[in-house]
């Protein structure tokens, strides 16, 4: 396609970002003329930002596809009586932005679309030997963020890639999970993304295990916990990042008449609710503290002891619990269920109240933790002589301190930015709505299912805050908006420059490369920052002084100086310089083609 003409491309650049742009990618994607806010979390997408939107899903699509995925889109609106039958209407509360026709229908626009494409499937799949079966979409979903932020990163109206495979059998589905990762390793190494791998807490979704794909960035909300020895590739995020367990996690446990135990005795602290202020008055260590924190499951009290120098993980206790809408209790209720302000909290006394020890505080000999009054603290509390586990886990938030829960060896915490996210659902959807198939012995059996999603937008803005400096953005050249700026100065005045210019303009986007031709007035300083803003890999200058200089000069978004290349040269020095081999640059883009 011939090269496109800045001076009639709708780019809206600005100079500054505005007030209310709260992380780098917000920031650039609007400076540089790709998104426009028309809403709190809703969003515009401009003709670079669709570009890039569009690569990324041109690269989905064929490894999607080349995993046998077939797509499709699914309905935007929802009836309530699909999410009723999997009892999801009231579990995303008002994320879910709910909707009624003129007939007082009731609907939702979706967040996901596990209902739909299981009605789909129910409907139309009768046998073993239609499956497996895997169907996804690229399309908008919407899910009323209390409070949207960070741009497209964390909006309200969302573009997403999700698919969804059905199986005959739990073999089945692990081996196309298998796929699936695989798959979407490829898509972010083409997208030319660092990234990890890791395993996650499945969350409202549910399901039994689950991937995050993340984005390696400073910037990035999620923490990233992984084996510092590349052999290992243990990863996880910090919500599901396995805690070690101490050797003497079970050494109090045995006996209600240890010999080691002292007699428990209450000490008064008036006004010290923290184990950092009450350790402080005491002259103790927090590992010599049992914490206590008290949740509530159905209206009924649970109980979640830790040592005092760890923080519990309310996802590891939802999931030990297989308690998804378990909630932490508040100050009334810790009156009405122990009899006690918040702080003064202890295990002891308490046995209608269930208790689940993470496996550290198993370890605790002599204890302190709260009196059960307050303004006290009882010192000398053991397991089991004055209190009884309900049952124990791994519940705590892991620590840079703590060894790989597969090697053993040192672990590093990387902040990153979540992009896709893989589940294994198991028969939680098609149980619930009768998505089954006839096995080879005719018996019907619900189809095992699989959920694989990815953020395409927020790949894009992943990408940025991967990718910047201080003059803007530094695409990866295979979702960049376009190959190259080029730039011609002179050209009114030099039938040199005229000559050359042609002669690119003519080879450079026959080769595929896409060209975005700077043809406005204005001074060459200008037309580099607006280069530079926008993020264009490859740069290149034609003039009257390079020409003098042997050729035009072409500059990498992220070299410190330009080279000169002859003009019979131009063409392929681009190519090396973007990794581009020639025999591919025609096919690297079919989305963009179209546009």
């Amino acid at each position: 396609m011939p090269a496109a003409k800045l001076s009639s491309f709708f780019l809206p650049t600005l100079r500054e970002a505005p007030s209310d742009a709260d992380n780098v990618s917000a920031k650039l994607m609007l400076r540089s003329g790709m998104i426009r806010k028309v809403a709190s979390g809703i969003y515009e997408w401009l003709p670079l930002g669709l570009r890039v939107l569009r690569k990324i899903e041109g690269i989905i699509r064929e490894e999607m596809n080349a995993i046998g995925g077939q797509e499709v889109i699914l309905p935007v609106v929802q009836p309530r009586a699909l999410w009723d039958e999997t009892a999801r209407w009231g579990v995303y509360g008002k994320e879910l932005l709910r909707l009624k026709d003129r007939k007082d229908g009731e609907f939702c626009f979706a967040p996901t679309a596990e209902e739909v494409v299981t009605d789909l499937v129910r409907r139309e799949i009768r046998s073993w030997r239609q499956l497996p079966l895997m169907l996804y979409q690229i399309g908008l979903k919407f899910r009323d963020e209390i409070r949207p932020r960070f741009g497209v990163m964390r909006s309200r109206e969302f573009l997403m890639k999700d698919a969804y495979s059905f199986h005959a059998g739990e073999e089945d589905v692990n081996r196309y999970y298998g796929e699936v990762v695989g798959a979407y390793k490829k898509i972010f190494n083409r997208c030319g993304l660092n990234f990890r791998p890791v395993e996650a807490q499945s969350g409202a979704i549910g399901g039994s295990f689950s991937h995050e794909f993340m984005v390696l960035a400073e910037t990035g909300e999620e923490t990233i916990v992984s084996c510092a020895d590349p052999k290992c590739g243990y990863a996880a995020n910090i919500e599901r990042a396995e805690a070690s367990r101490p050797e003497d996690a079970g050494r109090g446990a045995s006996s209600a008449d240890d010999p080691n135990f002292k007699k428990p005795e209450d000490i008064r602290t008036p006004g010290l609710h923290t184990v950092e202020e009450v350790a402080d008055f005491l002259h103790e260590s927090p590992k010599r503290f049992l914490k206590t924190q008290l949740y509530v499951l159905q209206g009924k009290p649970v109980m979640a002891l830790l040592r005092g120098d760890h923080q519990l993980n309310e996802a590891k206790l939802a999931a030990h619990l297989g308690a998804p809408d378990i909630r932490r209790a508040g100050e009334e209720e810790y009156v009405k269920f122990l009899g006690c302000p918040v702080g003064f909290a202890g295990p002891q006394g308490h046995p209608d109240v269930p208790i689940h020890a993470d496996f550290a505080a198993l370890g605790v000999l002599n204890g302190v933790t709260g009196a059960n009054k307050n303004d006290f603290h009882t010192i000398h509390i053991n397991n089991p002589r004055d209190f009884k586990i309900a049952g124990s886990a791994d519940l705590r938030m892991t620590t840079p301190d703590d060894p790989c829960p597969r090697c053993g060896g040192k672990i590093e915490w990387h902040k990153g930015i979540e992009v896709g996210h893989a589940f294994k659902l198991g028969t939680k959807y098609s149980q619930a709505m009768g998505a089954t198939y006839l096995d080879k012995s005719q018996n019907p059996q619900p189809a095992v299912m699989g959920c694989y999603g990815i953020g395409v937008g927020r790949t894009v803005a992943a990408a940025i805050e991967q990718n910047h400096d201080a003059n803007g953005i530094r695409w990866p050249a295979a979702i960049a908006p376009f190959h190259a700026v080029l730039i011609v100065l002179d050209e009114a005045e030099d039938s040199r420059v005229r000559e050359a210019a042609e002669k690119l303009r003519g080879e450079l986007p026959r080769a595929g490369l896409e060209i975005l031709e700077d043809d406005r007035e204005g001074s060459p300083g200008v037309k580099f920052k607006d280069a530079d803003l926008i993020g264009i890999p490859l740069r290149v200058v034609l003039s009257k002084k390079s020409l003098d200089r042997g050729g035009a000069e072409l500059k990498l978004r992220s070299a410190p100086q330009p080279e000169i290349a002859p003009i019979a040269e131009c063409l392929p020095r681009s190519l090396s310089l973007l990794g581009l081999p020639a025999k591919e640059a025609a096919a690297i883009t079919p989305e963009v083609s179209k546009l």
